[in-house]
């Protein structure tokens, strides 16, 4: 009976573990961002080059995540994650892969330095999500095979392997935090839309819901990980 109860809850988690993180490495709404600039009648014409200011109110949207970068233009005075909303968003979008390039780096808004840093940081970035999601698929195919039988070793290894996939994930999420709240990419790129398109230019930047997903995957892979070890050792022990 308590082998039972442990491999249901191990199970469960491992499950919803795998869930969470397979969202968060799918849906592309790791970041989410919105540009504004209201237009002055004092700025030259050819200054309001801008994709996003074809109207007073218009601004233009932005999310981003493991597999493309996409882009479309709305209303400013819309609550951004309403905006973002699956239901609510435009059938039109201008998207871009965006396996090396972080928003909001580019070749036009940053120097090379910065350029190549951003694209190194990128790819640590999507290695280590790539890594987790592997090793949660892997640990789960490894624990369904052994389900049927009492093998220690598959339970470890399985175990293994969600706390791996846990770990990786886990690097994702802070890398993503650092790029944001740590490092002065964002706020280069606010100084050179001010200095080169709008000088009202705003920038406002939030997490979306894959990256809310990470952190939920974590809990339970590291959860289940934890589990099926202990069953792994227990079973050995009394086999």
């Amino acid at each position: 009976m308590k082998w039972s109860v442990a491999l249901f809850f191990a199970g469960l988690f491992g499950a919803l573990g795998t869930v969470f993180i397979l969202l968060s490495f799918g849906t592309d709404y790791w970041l989410l961002a919105l540009e504004t600039c209201k237009p002055d009648s004092d700025i030259p014409e050819h200054r309001h080059s801008m994709v996003n200011q074809t109207a007073g109110n218009s601004s233009t949207f932005h999310h981003e995540g493991f597999f493309w970068r996409c882009s479309f233009g709305g209303r400013g005075d819309e609550d951004i994650i309403l905006k973002f909303w699956f239901t609510n968003q435009p059938y039109s979008k201008v998207c871009m892969q965006s396996y090396l390039f972080p928003f909001p780096v580019s070749e036009q808004t940053h120097n090379a330095t910065t350029y190549e840093s951003a694209i190194i940081y990128r790819g640590f970035w999507s290695v280590f999500m790539l890594l987790g999601v592997a090793a949660v698929i892997l640990g789960g195919f490894i624990i369904i095979c052994a389900a049927p039988f009492t093998n220690s070793c598959l339970y470890k290894a399985g175990g293994g392997l969600y706390l791996i996939a846990g770990f990786f994930i886990l690097l994702a999420t802070v890398l993503s935090v650092i790029w944001l709240e740590v490092m002065d990419m964002v706020g280069l790129y606010v100084e050179y839309q001010k200095s080169h398109n709008c000088p009202s230019f705003q920038l406002n930047i939030t997490y979306g819901l894959s990256f809310m997903f990470a952190p939920v995957g974590v809990f339970f892979s590291l959860l289940s990980g934890l589990l099926f070890l202990l069953i792994g050792r227990a079973l050995k022990k009394h086999y």
